[in-house]
């Protein structure tokens, strides 16, 4: 393995390609886009680097004090820049050309920070993956130009919009990440000036971009050529892109690009696509048989506006369907026992096909956990089927499950983001135990307000919100804003927020011995 460092930059496209003819194995690793927590970036890198054992490590030039810090102790032969590596003396040795079960590259996952996994996917595995996007999902022609923000060392930066634009044979504009997360408007400058065609973003990018773009800024764009704007790498929250939408359509933007699709990076990156050039289509269920039943029973429209069903109140739930998969594979919904569920059951996803990833690098362990003997992969997702197409509900590892019942977190944080002081994105929910050892629900929510009467208002508004919706008590912590912990890619952390949750609160209890709040006391444990 070759570890590189992946800032958006041209020497990274060489680097990686370059490896691909040399027979050696690239590693994306991620560059932080904070500029403080030097310390949990250094440790996170050293972390990767410790997995993969790479022969060497090449990134940009600020970074390379790290990269030294870590040279002896990892007995890396090189670490430096691109422009010092290219200036070492060629090699005489013959080349080393793939095989199609090669491995193309290792991939680590969004979340790989204290339990790295590196995903090994083969040159055959990729080239599929390319060919299904290309042809089936995205359905790209000579005429189509692509956007970027996307970090190239999350899947859908690397493979959607670093190789497939070089598979198709057509052009991309790549634009930073932390330069996107500064100013997310210069993402629709780029779009507008170049007459893009294609652009992906997690649903948080569109809602960021809504956000901070000011009414008299929307005449400044042309979105009319924006023909696919793919939305995935999350659970997909209508409510952001509809707004995304409402707010741009002045800009030309049409919201039957939005494209939704389902992929990871264990299955090179997609799996399905909804069909182009039909926006959103959204499944209302009631919320209550889905946690109680896990069973997905749909609710008409103009019932969820009346709110009455058979004279009981239904909590509605939206998911976005994320079309059919790619030609070659196969999904299925499988309960705890393994059984194959019918339509409109929830349960476990799983999926087969030529795109899958090998293994898990240096860890059998991980890898049959996750591959069975037939090769079916558990993508560690919960969804449901309708007529062939798959809609995502959540994640297996973020369940909550409180007297019995599945409790979405995504529920919970939704009832927090309804209250005018929190944004999309200011709330996690996750589960802890008590002093009784029971399962408690926790909302941790990001808080801008400094005065304590308020504070208090809005913690009951949500406790009561919550109780009322879902029927079950919940411990609200207001933390400070910009503390939610994130993965490499972006994408807000449960499991971390969860641990720093109970660590800050076993502080707190051995600090003041007296605390006794009976609302959340943790075990030791």
């Amino acid at each position: 393995p070759l570890g590189i460092l992946a800032e958006t930059c041209a020497d990274f496209a060489v680097l990686f390609y370059a490896c691909q003819y040399a027979g050696l194995v690239p590693v994306p690793l991620p560059v932080s886009i904070n500029l403080g927590a030097r310390n949990a970036y250094a440790n996170q890198l050293k972390g990767l680097l410790a997995s993969c054992g790479p022969v060497a490590a090449i990134g940009p030039d600020h970074l390379k004090p790290l990269l030294e810090e870590v040279r002896e102790e990892l007995n890396l032969s090189f670490v430096g820049t691109a422009e010092e590596f290219l200036q070492l003396p060629e090699s005489t040795a013959e080349l080393s050309y793939p095989s199609p079960d090669s491995t193309a590259y290792i991939q680590y996952t969004s979340g790989s920070t204290r339990f790295p996994r590196g995903v090994m996917i083969s040159q055959r595995a990729v080239m599929s993956n390319l060919s299904g996007i290309i042809q089936h999902g995205v359905e790209i022609g000579p005429s189509d130009r692509c956007v970027s923000w996307l970090p190239f060392y999350h899947d859908m930066g690397l493979v959607g919009l670093v190789l497939v634009p070089l598979a198709a044979q057509i052009s991309v504009d790549y634009l930073g990440t932390r330069e996107f997360a500064m100013r997310p408007r210069q993402w629709l400058s780029l779009m507008s000036r170049n007459r893009a065609t294609i652009s992906f973003s997690p649903p948080f990018g569109y809602e960021l971009c809504a956000r901070r773009l000011r009414d008299d800024e929307l005449n400044a764009f042309d979105l009319s050529a924006w023909r696919v704007a793919g939305v995935g790498a999350e659970t997909i929250r209508p409510s952001a892109l509809i707004k995304f939408a409402s707010k741009l359509a002045p800009s030309g933007f049409d919201s039957k690009a939005f494209l939704a699709c389902y992929g990871m990076a264990e299955c090179s990156l997609a799996v399905s696509f909804a069909p182009i050039n039909q926006g959103l289509k959204v499944d209302i269920i009631d919320g209550n048989r889905l946690s109680d039943e896990q069973v997905a029973v749909p609710v008409a429209q103009d019932c969820a506006l009346d709110n009455n069903l058979d004279n009981q109140k239904i909590r509605f739930s939206q998911f976005v369907n994320c079309g059919r998969q790619l030609p070659g594979h196969r999904m299925q919904i499988r309960d705890q026992q393994g059984r194959v569920l019918p339509d409109r059951q929830a349960g476990a996803i799983y999926v087969q096909g030529p795109s899958v990833m090998s293994g898990y690098f240096n860890d059998l362990t991980e890898t049959q956990r996750a591959l069975t003997s037939d090769g079916w992969l558990n993508t560690g997702d919960i969804g449901y089927m309708i007529d062939g197409n798959i809609v995502i509900s959540g994640r297996q590892k973020d369940l909550i499950i409180i007297n019995g019942r599945n409790i979405w977190p995504q529920d919970l944080e939704h009832l927090a983001e309804l209250q005018p002081e929190v944004r999309l994105g200011d709330a996690l929910a996750f589960s802890a135990l008590d002093w009784n050892n029971e399962e408690s629900t926790v909302l941790v929510v990001q808080c801008r307000e400094s005065d304590a009467v308020k504070r208090q208002d809005l913690v009951n508004r949500i406790e009561r919100q919550v109780r009322e919706e879902l029927a079950i008590d919940c411990f609200v912590d207001l933390v400070p804003l910009h503390t939610l912990p994130r993965t490499s890619s972006g994408k807000l952390s449960r499991s971390a927020a969860r641990r720093n949750f109970i660590e800050d609160r076993l502080k707190r209890q051995q600090d003041m011995p007296d605390l006794h709040d009976q609302r959340m006391i943790l075990k030791a444990s």
